[in-house]
């Protein structure tokens, strides 16, 4: 039984494989360095805060306790996530941030981006 079962995982394993044996190419994307310099304006931030710095949220969902803000400009997307801790209000513990398109974009360039659009201070 256990030699049926090894050889029935041998073939599926090698139906997955590529003809040839050569893996298809992988398209290559530009890797965007994931630091928090230039974020110390947003990292820490409450619901207050950021609408301060950015304007009014384009989107606002709440899931839970956990809170996700959306500010959308021509330059970017970015997603500021919120936790409460502790008892406190919800803060910005971690952010994304994507082209309009979807594409990566370095998040402290959108912070900066979106600082500058109207409504923004």
């Amino acid at each position: 039984m256990k030699a049926l079962a090894a050889t029935g995982l041998a073939l599926a394993v090698t139906a997955c494989a590529a003809p040839g044996g050569i893996a298809p190419p992988v398209a290559n994307r530009a890797v965007v360095p994931y630091t928090s310099a230039g974020l110390e304006r947003v990292i820490g931030q409450d619901a207050a805060g950021l609408t301060r710095l950015f304007g009014q949220p384009d989107a606002d969902i709440r899931e839970g306790t956990a809170r996700k803000l959306q500010f959308a400009g021509p330059i970017c997307v970015l997603d500021a996530y919120l936790y409460p801790k502790s008892g406190e209000p919800p803060r910005v513990t971690y952010l994304d941030a994507r082209e309009p398109d979807g594409s990566t974009i370095d998040r402290a360039s959108c912070v900066a981006a979106l600082t500058r659009r109207d409504g923004g201070k």
